[in-house]
């Protein structure tokens, strides 16, 4: 359901066959009475092959579905993980997204695995900046955690990777599990660089504490909200019967909503600057207020290292993310220690945060 720039060019692991037909275990989850008429290939997508099912329901109307398919255990993560997301965006706020409706495993073959929802009829253009920064606050608005805490009830992928989603009643230790995580992830799929480690290193013990842990301290807090978690011109389009902004191919976290603005950032992307000053029209900067585009320049080095890791062998991201460290680090030597001296407040002393990158 995306009309992606293309980086990618290598094969989709996918075979195509598994999108000519209408599995049995797909027909059972369309309305009783549902007659297929066709099933054909429809979007793009890196990982997964995407198709439109159209049908003639029972009441003689005709209604399509849309049918995504993966393959093998990583496959099954990735659709359940996707299924969990847009049901609760769905419920969080209805018209931002398709309707959910299934995801399963197809009986001709059981290391295929499916995801199916409502077929969107969408333009190809970006949404309106000012209906989708009041969406998008509306979502995060409406989408509390459920218990109050951090993370996500079962795992979520960006692209094939599975991000940190285990519970945590603090955003700082939440988003350094998380981005850790990702740098590990991109070591192992760029290879190993002792000034790119020096500068993660700095971004752990500096940066990170110096722009996120004055978010929870000195009588400030946030809340955890649900955020779609992967949000950019890709995944994003109009509804052609609304006229209103549509999201999907989600990967969900509650979070710290301004994480949701990571990928709106980088100039390689349609939608910028325009749709974060819509959204804080609808939703408040979190305090310290003068932080904010710091912070959402730390929340994009993890989103464009995870990219790294996605495309093994192409630096692009790479070099991207270490501009982006390097001018973190050298504006925030001093660390958090030296923000809370410089404004009377009391220093807040933290234990290093185990990270365990087994998992």
């Amino acid at each position: 359901m995306s009309n992606r720039e293309v980086v990618w060019d290598k094969p989709i692991d996918v075979p195509e066959k598994w999108i000519q037909n209408v599995d049995s275990n797909v027909l059972k989850e369309l309305p009783h009475g549902t007659q297929v008429e066709s099933i054909s290939p429809y979007g793009a997508s890196y990982w997964t092959r995407t198709a439109e099912i159209q049908t003639i329901q029972a009441d003689g109307s005709a209604l399509s579905f849309f049918l995504k398919v993966t393959q093998k255990d990583q496959g099954k993560a990735m659709v359940s993980g996707e299924f969990l997301s847009m049901k609760s965006l769905h419920v969080a706020l209805p018209y931002l997204t398709p309707t959910p409706i299934a995801w399963g495993t197809y009986a001709e073959d059981t290391s295929i695995h499916f995801f199916l929802c409502e077929f969107v009829d969408m333009t190809e253009d970006i949404p309106d900046p000012n209906l989708f920064g009041k969406g998008l606050a509306e979502l995060h608005k409406n989408g509390l955690s459920p218990n109050g805490l951090y993370g996500f009830p079962v795992p979520t992928l960006q692209g094939t990777i599975p991000q940190h989603t285990e519970w945590n009643s603090s955003w700082e230790d939440f988003f350094a599990i998380s981005i850790a995580k990702v740098f590990a992830n991109e070591e192992k799929a760029q290879g190993v660089d002792p000034e790119i480690q020096e500068l993660e290193k700095a971004i752990m013990t500096k940066v990170l504490p110096r722009l996120l842990r004055p978010l929870e301290t000195g009588g400030r807090s946030i809340q955890p909200r649900l955020i779609h978690g992967d949000i950019w011109d890709g995944n994003t389009s109009t509804n052609n019967a609304t006229n209103l902004p549509v999201i999907f191919d989600a990967t969900c976290l509650y979070a710290h909503n301004e994480l949701e603005l990571a990928p709106l950032r980088p100039i390689r992307h349609k939608m910028r600057k325009p749709y974060v000053k819509a959204y804080f029209k609808n939703f408040p900067i979190s305090a310290p207020e003068e932080d904010q585009d710091d912070r959402n320049a730390l929340y994009c080095l993890r989103w464009d290292m995870n990219c790294s890791s996605l495309y093994a062998g192409n630096p692009r991201w790479r070099n991207i993310g270490v501009e982006a460290m390097k001018t973190l680090v050298a504006k925030y030597p001093g660390g958090y220690k030296a923000w809370a001296e410089e404004h009377g407040e009391v220093a807040v002393s933290k234990d290093p945060v185990h990270v365990n990158l087994a998992k």
